[in-house]
């Protein structure tokens, strides 16, 4: 099986991925926002939002200075565009591999385990 058109290798590991798919939401977020929405280290976070930065996906903005310095980020017109062909290419791996495509969420399944009892 090929590789469809629009996968993104750098978008793909799952802390970007989770990364750009929050963000995709939102027109700007706080850094605090997104690193407790994804319960990362302010480390984590950074090294993730500099190398999509680097690759022009996202746009950071700094205010202040100090302990009152607030950073807020967001995606770029090119990093929106990469996460909407990465889940299309995310998609036709799913449904190339015999799965429909989803159209409304899962209908919840009755708890048979006891559990609550």
């Amino acid at each position: 099986m090929s590789i469809p058109v629009g996968f993104d290798e750098l978008i793909h590991p799952a802390t970007r991925l989770s990364v750009v798919s929050l963000l995709a939401a939102t027109e700007w977020a706080d850094f605090a926002f997104v690193r407790d929405s994804l319960s990362l280290s302010d480390s984590a976070l950074s090294k993730q939002l500099h190398t999509l930065e680097e690759a022009g996906y996202l746009e950071l903005h700094k205010d202040g200075g100090g302990r009152k310095r607030r950073t807020r980020v967001r995606l770029t017109d090119r990093g929106r565009s990469a996460f909407e062909g990465h889940v299309a290419a995310l998609r036709a791996i799913v449904e190339g591999a015999g799965f429909p495509a989803a159209t409304h969420a899962p209908t919840p399944q009755p708890d048979h385990s006891g559990a609550g009892r």
